[in-house]
C-alpha cells in the first residue's frame, strides 16, 4: 500500500499571508485609481492649447505648444476628430475645437450655480485663514449679500442675509458700481450723493467727479477696498467674478477689524480672494481677454 500522502508543512510566511486583510489589493486597487490614464491627460494637453488660442492652428505649433512631437500629437487629433472635440480645415490643414466642444461648454453654463460654487470656495478660504466672508450679488434694490460666513472673531460687521450694500460707502457697492453698466447704478449713486450730508462717511465720495475718481481706481486694481468707511475700524474687500459674457456675476466679499485684517494690496486676504474669484471665474466660463 502506498504511503498516505501527508500535506505539505505550513510555513510560517503562509500563516502570516493568509492572516492579511485584502487592504494591501484595495490600496492597489486604489492607487490605479488615482494614477488614471495617462494618455488621456496627455491628448489634453493638445485640447487645453487650443482652448486659450483664439484662432485655429497648424499641426506644427500645436504640438509644440502642447510639447509633444508632430507624430505624436496627430494621432490624439485623429481620434479627437472621431469624437467631435476637434475639427480641421480641408483647405488649410488647421486644428479647431470641433462642435461637441461647443456642446460640452454650454452643457456645463446651463448647470453651474455660480453662488453655490462661491459658497464651497469661500468656505475652504474661511478655514484656511479664519475671516470673515461673504457674497454679495445684483438685486432689485442693489448690491444684495446672500451668504455671510463669520470667523472666529466676528468683525460685528451686524451683516445678514438680504442686506443691501450702499453703493458708495462699502467695498461691496464700489465694486458692482465700477463694473455694472452706468443705467443700473446710476439712479441708486445719484440718491446716496444727495444724502451725503446727512449719513456718508467723511472719506466717502461726495461728487461725481469723486465718484468717476474712486471707480477708476476700483477698475485699475481689479477689486474694491474700504478702511474704516461704512464701520469704523472695520476693513473689506470685495473681489469680481466673471461669467462667460465677462459680466460681473458676484462679488466675494473678505472683511475684519483694523489691526487684525490684512488690508494692503497685494497682502494675504487680497492674494488669498483673487485667486478664489479666478477660479471661480473660470468655472463660470470666463475668459479675459488678453492686454
Amino acid at each position: 500500500m502506498p504511503p498516505t500522502s501527508r500535506p505539505s508543512p505550513i510555513q510560517k510566511d503562509d500563516v502570516e499571508a493568509a492572516d492579511l486583510p485584502d487592504s494591501a489589493d484595495d490600496d492597489a486597487a486604489e492607487e490605479k485609481l488615482r494614477s488614471g490614464i495617462q494618455s488621456i491627460e496627455v491628448g489634453f494637453r493638445l485640447l487645453e492649447v487650443l482652448t486659450h488660442e483664439p484662432a485655429a492652428m497648424m499641426l506644427r505649433d500645436l504640438a509644440q505648444r502642447a510639447g509633444m512631437s508632430p507624430a505624436k500629437a496627430h494621432r490624439y487629433l485623429v481620434s479627437f476628430q472621431r469624437l467631435g472635440v476637434v475639427a480641421q480645415d480641408p483647405l488649410t490643414g488647421r486644428y479647431e475645437l470641433g462642435g461637441f466642444a461647443l456642446q460640452l461648454g454650454l452643457a456645463r453654463l446651463a448647470r453651474v450655480d455660480g453662488v453655490k460654487l462661491a459658497r464651497l470656495a469661500l468656505a475652504q478660504l474661511h478655514d484656511r485663514l479664519d475671516m470673515t466672508v461673504g457674497i454679495a450679488v445684483w438685486g432689485n434694490q442693489g448690491p444684495t449679500v446672500v451668504h455671510w460666513t463669520e470667523s472666529s472673531y466676528p468683525a460685528k460687521a451686524s451683516l445678514k442675509l438680504g442686506d443691501v450694500m450702499p453703493m458708495l460707502s462699502s467695498a461691496t457697492g464700489l465694486l458692482f458700481a465700477a463694473y455694472l453698466p452706468r443705467g443700473k447704478t446710476s439712479g441708486m449713486i445719484e440718491r446716496e450723493l444727495s444724502q451725503t450730508q446727512r449719513w456718508a462717511a467723511a472719506n466717502s465720495p461726495r461728487t461725481w467727479d469723486d465718484v468717476e475718481r474712486v471707480l477708476e481706481d476700483v477698475r485699475a486694481h481689479g477689486a474694491a477696498r474700504v478702511e474704516g468707511m461704512l464701520l469704523p475700524s472695520i476693513h473689506a474687500f470685495c473681489t469680481p467674478v466673471f461669467d462667460s459674457n465677462g459680466d460681473l456675476a458676484l462679488g466675494l466679499i473678505a472683511l475684519g477689524h483694523e489691526g487684525a485684517f490684512d488690508i494692503a494690496w497685494g497682502g494675504a486676504v487680497d492674494t488669498a480672494l483673487r485667486e478664489c474669484a479666478q477660479k471661480l471665474s473660470y468655472e463660470l466660463g470666463y475668459s479675459p481677454v488678453p492686454r
